[in-house]
């Protein structure tokens, strides 16, 4: 059967189903028995394998009970993001690749009843008053939504998939992000309350990589999080709060922002705070909880450098307070973060860790770093495969006093 033929027979087997079931007295199990029944029954005599067959049965129950087309897309484990430009276009990453799917939706409308189904299941909501929204699916997949007249393609929304199993540091040693040897050292630091600020391009896994180091959080402690859409998967610390923001409605009130949260935080007596991603002015909020006693905050920022995030905290933190001198920020940064980790994603679509750098203080109205692993290809590396590894660099770690206070003796 072609792709327009199976179409036409899941639009139609679909049809029948509306019409002639009590869709609203039925639970999900009977009417997947009942979709499997009418979809047999109409295929006997005509060829189709048995992967066609469930993949029709699963478009027919979930374009009824799902989001259609989407859930085939999203039940691929090897997908890992889905960008769909209106009805007609659909592009996934698979393995690090983009391509083109040859499917599409019914129509614009059933393409927008789908947006409308994923906003509302996490209490948001979009319309042509309020056309951006970002949100979740219930796996936790991260969700950005943008309506026409802003979309001048269609309806827009682009995912980037929840794994299913929380990112543990073995599974970047295993993909080759680090060695064992450097995460020893990172759970040290995580233990020993250190501010770490996390940073990278898109798509270099800051979150993948923050998900990871979270889990040396000791299981004793009390740790905030705070997100846009929450997807953080922190095991194992039982007195976790998890605060998510919150979009205007359409009359343009009850907005919740990072900054809200942040503030709000302070007052939930946190021994850690972790912010998925700072983007503005809550940076200042940030930097001011990691100097007054949150000591052991992580977070995570875009840049494609560790001296650009510098920049960036500068300029978000002029976003929060437009009368601050850059002399009394620079202060703030150096004496707030501890350790930046850098990652990218290089020209062969593999995520490595780049640069493992301490700020060490301020001076003559510059931040003082000191980068303690870099990242150096090898003669094995080629313009399609990247390789090498983080190699310490001999600079000594000079900020140990935190390391003292936990119990640790050696350096770094």
């Amino acid at each position: 059967m072609q792709f327009e033929q199976e179409q036409e027979f899941v639009s139609d087997v679909k049809r029948y189903i509306s019409e002639n079931l009590p869709l609203s007295k039925m639970n999900d199990e009977e009417l997947e028995e009942k979709v499997e029944e009418v979809v047999k029954k109409r295929l006997e005599g005509h060829y189709c394998s048995i992967d066609q067959k469930i993949s029709i049965v699963q478009q027919v129950y979930s374009s009824i009970r799902g989001f259609g087309l989407l859930d085939t897309i999203m039940n691929d484990d090897t997908i890992t993001e889905v960008m769909i430009n209106g009805p007609e276009n659909i592009f996934i990453e698979q393995s690090g690749r983009l391509m083109k799917l040859d499917k599409q939706f019914e129509s614009q409308r059933r393409l927008e009843d789908i947006i409308q189904r994923i906003v509302g299941l996490a209490g948001r909501e979009v319309n042509q008053a309020n056309p951006i929204c970002d949100t979740r699916l219930p796996d936790g997949s991260r969700v950005n939504v943008v309506l026409p007249p802003i979309a001048l393609c269609g309806p827009t929304i682009t995912i980037r998939k929840f794994s299913k199993e929380p990112m543990t540091i073995e599974k970047l040693i295993r993909y080759g992000s680090l060695t064992q040897d450097i995460a020893d050292k990172l759970e040290l630091l995580v233990r020993a309350k250190y501010n770490i600020f996390i940073c990278g391009g898109t798509g270099s896994g800051k979150t993948t990589f923050l998900n990871a180091l979270s889990n040396y959080i000791p299981k004793d402690e009390r740790v905030i999080t705070i997100e846009d859409s929450a997807e953080l998967q922190i095991a194992g610390v039982d007195n976790l709060v998890s605060l998510e923001t919150r979009n205007a409605n359409a009359s343009g009130a009850g907005e919740i922002t990072i900054r809200d949260l942040i503030k709000s935080s302070l007052r939930m007596r946190p021994e850690r705070i972790v912010v998925g991603e700072v983007r503005g002015g809550e940076a200042l909020d940030m930097l001011q909880a990691m100097n007054t006693g949150h000591d052991g905050s992580l977070s995570t920022g875009h840049a494609n450098s560790t001296n650009d995030m510098l920049s960036r905290l500068e300029t978000m933190v002029l976003q929060g307070a437009a009368g601050l001198p850059l002399e009394a920020i620079r202060q703030q940064i150096a004496s707030a973060v501890d350790i930046i980790i850098h990652l990218s994603r290089l020209r062969d679509k593999s995520r490595k860790t780049m640069e493992i750098t301490e700020i060490v203080g301020y001076e003559n109205g510059q931040i003082i770093l000191n980068p303690l692993y870099v990242f150096e290809e090898d003669e094995n590396s080629t313009l399609e495969k990247v390789s090498g590894k983080l190699k310490r660099t001999k600079n000594e770690m000079r900020n140990v006093f935190k390391l003292r206070l936990s119990g640790y003796k050696d350096d770094i």
